[in-house]
């Protein structure tokens, strides 16, 4: 990140937020060092795949996922394969990660209206994307950013979680989290800034212990100074 790019960028911060355009200007450089090629965990090789994927990975680890995807996606492929299952075909295939009866039923309904309505290929605009059964803002946010690179946040568990500890947003609104970020955040930056928090939940603010000992950007966060605060 260039810091004629960022100044432009700042330019329109409200006034009194120093301490904001400063924090952010900083994760962002040591997120860019410790993560310089951030990619999504989920391993697909098509649009479709990764949108069957991710509605997969709603309450269950994307290593879970990747487990039972690397034969799943050997016997099915396509659209087409998937919407000539039967519901209990497919949940036999997918009975080891959450909600698989439930996420059974999407899957198949939406193969079949991706056939339908969307001539056999995954849309490419949020509006569409979310017309289809199972697939909800962070999903539709998840495959336009990773399968047609469209800058997008896609908020998860840690994207939530670790954006309030680090005080970029303060709410308890997932669609609010997303619209915060989006304003503090450069447009260019928005899909890597959506891996980064994730990998960096899972890597260290993890949601229980946090190692905030460990955190390089500690002195960034809202949440270890509240914690320095209360010891003291």
């Amino acid at each position: 990140m260039t810091n004629s790019y960022f100044n432009i960028f700042l330019e329109d911060f409200p006034e009194g937020d120093d301490n904001l355009e400063k924090n952010i200007k900083e994760i962002i450089e040591y997120f860019e060092e410790k993560y310089p090629d951030p990619k999504s965990a989920l391993n697909y090789e098509t649009p479709f795949q990764l949108l069957i994927a991710t509605i997969m990975s709603a309450q269950t680890t994307d290593v879970q996922v990747n487990k039972v995807n690397k034969e799943l996606f050997k016997k099915y492929k396509n659209p087409t394969d998937f919407a000539n299952l039967s519901v209990k075909e497919l949940q036999k295939e997918i009975q080891t990660i959450g909600l698989y009866k439930n996420k059974s039923k999407y899957i198949i309904e939406t193969s079949k209206m991706i056939l339908t309505d969307f001539n056999g290929e995954v849309p490419k605009n949020r509006k569409e994307l979310t017309k289809l059964p199972g697939v909800g803002r962070k999903t539709a946010n998840v495959v336009l950013a990773n399968a047609f690179d469209q800058e997008t946040i896609a908020v998860d568990t840690h994207v939530f979680r670790v954006a309030n500890r680090l005080g970029l947003v303060d709410t308890a609104k997932r669609d609010q989290v997303e619209q915060d970020l989006m304003k503090v955040v450069p447009g260019d930056y928005w899909t890597k800034f959506h891996h980064w928090l994730i990998f960096h939940g899972r890597e260290v603010c993890k949601a229980r212990t946090p190692l905030c000992n460990e955190c390089k950007i500690s002195s960034n966060c809202k949440y270890f100074q509240n914690q320095i605060k209360e010891a003291n």
